[in-house]
Order: C-alpha cells, then structure tokens, then sequence
C-alpha cells in the first residue's frame, strides 16, 4: 500500500510463446524467467498482492512457488497471440471484485524483463504518488536516435524520419523508449479502449535493466547480463 491506496502486481504469463518455447519459465541463471519478475514484486515496499494471469498450468505450478497467486485462471479466448493484454486485466479485476479484493492501483510487470527489481517498481510508484501523475510507464534512453532514421522507398531515395539540421550527436536531444518493464495505472482509469503504451508519464531506467526477452538472442545476452547483475 502506498499512500492508503492498495496495489496489485499484475503478472501476465501466456503458456503459448513463439519466439522461445514456455519462455516464461525458461532457465535463466538457475532460475526460471518468471521468477525474477515475482520476486521483485513480493519484496516491494507497496505491493500488496502479487498475481499472474496464465492459462498455463506449468507455468500457474512455477508461479506458486515462487511466492505468486493464481486464483482463477486466464480464460483460452483471452490468451491467444493477438489477445492484448488490457483484456486480461480487465478479466482479472473484474473477477477479483466478486471476490470483495479491491484495488486502487495497478502495476503490469511482464516477465520477459527480468533485471527490473523491487527498487524500481517502488521508485515508479512513488514517482506516480508524490507527483500526483496520472499514469506511468517506464522507459530507457535509445541510442537509435531518430534523427538518423531514414525511411526508404521503392526507389531507395531516403527521407528522414525527422528533419533537423542538428549535425553533431552531441547537440541532439535525448530520445527515450519503452522497454516493457513497468506500467502503472490506477484501477479506475482501466478501459477496454484504453492502451497502456500512452500512459502519460515515463521513469527512466538505466539500459542494463531495461532487457526485454522476446527472441533467443536476447536470451543469450540476459544469461551474460546476469552474471554482472546478479553476480550468478
């Protein structure tokens, strides 16, 4: 609770994935992915419940012992690949409500960032709190500045993305994007037209913590990460 506002952790974890098999419960670092996630939300100073949305039941049997609750699981309609999360959300509320288990923020952890750790889901909420924000998601600063993207045509001409006369990298303005590590909203704002990448307001994170697993690849650079993050 923060502020005398309760607040749920949100952990979704689909058991079909298609860039990694079961990537949610995938090794990472002798430990499954899913984990880190977990983890980082029950040692929280302001999380009060922490539950993941799966219609696996592997996945809903790692999640449980590893300190999460699943208390009903996804519906099949709300767990196929072009199903946006919101609907999960929005499923989970309502279910949660019939129970009399209220909330007035909600905070969407997704497993494929697992170096984002408790101090920064309570960094995020604190940054939403104290500064009277209407909704937070977190972002990192990109090294692909737009100001050096060019989109090409069937003619192969380029045409910049932005134009500017700016030359020098040290005169650009600094760019930031989303790395899927933290979304923050409060319970009423939650609508089916709603989508959580306009939350309005950012918290930075540092680029080493923003990895986001969604191909092998990016596997094979958490595994690495991992030992200077986790000393593993």
């Amino acid at each position: 609770m923060i502020d005398n506002k309760k607040v749920l952790s949100f952990i979704p974890a689909r058991a079909g994935s298609k860039g990694i098999k079961d990537k949610n419960i995938i090794d990472l670092g002798g430990k499954p992915l899913i984990a880190y996630t977990i983890e980082a939300a029950k040692k929280s100073k302001y999380v009060d419940k922490v539950i993941v949305s799966t219609d696996g039941e592997n996945i809903a049997n790692v999640a449980k012992q590893y300190g999460a609750e699943i208390p009903f699981f996804r519906p099949k309609e709300l767990a196929e690949d072009n199903s946006n999360v919101l609907t999960a959300i929005i499923h989970t509320l309502e279910q949660l409500k019939k129970m009399n288990d209220n909330y007035d923020i909600i905070i969407l952890l997704q497993p494929t960032s697992p170096f984002r750790n408790e101090k920064h889901i309570d960094e995020a909420l604190e940054l939403l709190i104290n500064n009277n924000l209407t909704s937070l998601l977190s972002v990192c600063e990109t090294d692909k500045n737009p100001t050096l993207i060019r989109k090409v045509d069937n003619n192969n001409k380029l045409t910049p993305l932005i134009d500017t006369n700016i030359s020098l990298r040290q005169e650009m303005d600094k760019y930031y994007i989303l790395n899927g590590a933290i979304y923050i909203n409060y319970v009423k704002d939650i609508k089916e037209n709603k989508f959580l990448k306009d939350n309005e307001y950012g918290y930075i994170m540092d680029k080493c913590y923003s990895l986001d697993i969604d191909e092998p690849i990016d596997l094979e650079v958490a595994n690495i990460y991992i030992k200077k993050l986790f000393n593993k």
